[in-house]
């Protein structure tokens, strides 16, 4: 019992060690190493900068809209990725008729298709939007199709024998068994949303946090690009807490949500 609350307590305490650490020698680096502040802002010249924007209304609406290509494009991509890694999943011989297509188109760099999607949706949160639908959707699928095969055979034929539905063995197997390939394939989405969201704005947009990475740059202002960048690992580490925690209240029997000591 005392492991199993050393282990939830664990990263509450080493997170705030690790970060004054980081703060610390960051500090160090700007005050006694003398490094420039065009260079390397101080955590006191970011922390200032960073309360200026978040009392600005405009910050938040770039927030909003970095926030709304994300979920939404996360959404689409967690819909269709498990749709299609399920098919694929049962499928063998059409997984292998398009697993070269599939694998060819994932391995482009995806920042090739921020201007062909500009062209297409324009400079809006669609292209935005298809961007991170893209850069999510693989990890996803691919999950699923490893959940959908990872069925217990043998379970799936008791099943069968005991004259379980379609449905019924859907229902009570393969779903709790494919949940948790889900999930972690969703772990992983939500992070390639962000991204996919950030580099479309970076590259080919007017509005988002990936825009205001651009005009801090531009308008040389260190301090404030150091916030933005505070403001997107906030707004990452929220949306992958958000999956974390639907991840334990769905399959709160799979051993990656049980402690260590619980399993």
């Amino acid at each position: 019992m005392d492991r199993e609350k050393l282990g939830r307590l664990l990263p509450w305490i080493s997170t705030p060690i690790m970060l004054i650490l980081f703060l610390g020698i960051w500090q160090f680096a700007v005050s006694v190493v003398g490094v420039s502040k065009f260079i390397l802002p101080s955590p006191l010249a970011v922390g200032d900068r960073l309360v200026e924007m978040v009392g600005e209304r405009s910050t938040w609406e770039h927030v909003r809209v970095t926030t709304t290509e994300v979920v939404l494009g996360f959404g689409i991509a967690v819909v269709v990725g498990t749709l299609l890694g399920a098919i694929l999943g049962k499928i063998v011989w059409l997984e292998r008729a398009v697993q070269p297509a599939l694998v060819a188109f994932q391995v482009v760099p995806k920042v090739a298709f921020v201007p062909i999607f500009v062209i297409w949706f324009g400079f809006g949160m669609t292209s935005k939007i298809v961007l991170t639908v893209i850069l999510a959707f693989f990890p996803i699928m691919l999950n699923v199709l490893l959940g959908v095969r990872s069925v217990d055979r043998g379970h799936r034929d008791v099943m069968r024998s005991l004259g379980s539905s379609r449905w019924a063995t859907f229902r009570d197997l393969e779903l709790p068994s494919t949940l948790p390939y889900i999930f972690a394939g969703a772990e992983v989405g939500i992070v390639f949303a962000v991204i996919g969201a950030i580099v479309g704005e970076y590259l080919g947009g007017s509005q988002g946090l990936g825009y205001l990475v651009v005009a801090r740059l531009n308008s040389i202002d260190a301090a404030g690009l150091f916030a933005v960048i505070v403001l997107l690992a906030l707004l990452g580490s929220l949306l992958f807490a958000i999956v974390t925690t639907l991840k334990r209240f769905v399959i709160p029997w799979h051993e990656s949500v049980q402690s260590p000591a619980a399993a």
